[in-house]
């Protein structure tokens, strides 16, 4: 189906919210504001373009900061009146300096005593924690926060990052070898820990290796 910039619902400001979102990790970046000539340069440059409301211009996202992004997705919603922008980003997605604008939490009720009486975590809960650490590893490689190991790891490059990866792998077989659960659970931890530090440095996200694994019980 042929597309038209022309099918956006703008609102009377001739402008449309745009969503932008992690393409590897997920993790919602920020939200900004099109009109019809930066959405057709987004489509032509595959970098973002977006409108500035303050400063009543186009600007190109990281044009003068470095902190680009090359989009890698972009739908729209069933109104048309939404976009959604999945992006490659290099470095904070912030003007604060931080991976994502959305930090500050809103608390919910009572968190503690919600917490103290909450069920143990179910299945789901618990392999949630995945694409939690996803997006920690993803705001460890925007922002590259000084003394943090992950920062390290990012920094040294793809050589360090797999001797790390061989590393944990050696110790994993040698807990198992040795019958050591305690250190089993331990090892193939921090096995996943350095595999995951590894999908973010070359850029395949979590939900491509579960879409591979889920592909392999199909056809078994």
């Amino acid at each position: 189906m042929t597309f038209s910039i022309d099918q956006i619902t703008y609102d009377a400001q001739g402008l449309v919210p745009a969503i932008v979102q992690d393409a590897v990790s997920k993790e919602v970046l920020m939200l900004a504001y099109m009109n019809s000539e930066s959405l057709q340069r987004t489509i032509q440059t595959g970098d973002t373009w977006f409108w500035s409301r303050s400063r009543g211009e186009l600007w190109n996202k990281g044009a003068t900061s470095g902190h680009t992004q090359k989009v890698k997705s972009l739908r729209y919603d069933c109104d048309a009146d939404t976009l959604l922008v999945l992006v490659e980003q290099v470095g904070p997605a912030c003007h604060n300096g931080t991976y994502t604008c959305f930090t500050a939490n809103i608390p919910l009720g009572d968190e503690g005593s919600a917490e103290e009486a909450a069920p143990a975590a179910s299945a789901g809960d618990r392999f949630a924690i995945l694409s939690e650490l996803e997006a920690v590893i993803a705001s460890r490689d925007a922002e590259r926060p000084e003394g943090a190991y992950t920062t390290y790891l990012f920094e040294k490059g793809v050589d360090k990052i797999l001797k790390k990866v061989g590393e944990e792998t050696a110790e994993v077989i040698i807990a198992a070898k040795n019958n050591d659960n305690d250190e089993l659970r331990y090892e193939a931890s921090d096995l996943i820990f350095h595999l995951m530090v590894l999908l973010r440095n070359n850029k395949l996200p979590l939900d491509d290796i579960m879409k591979e694994l889920a592909s392999r019980h199909v056809k078994k």
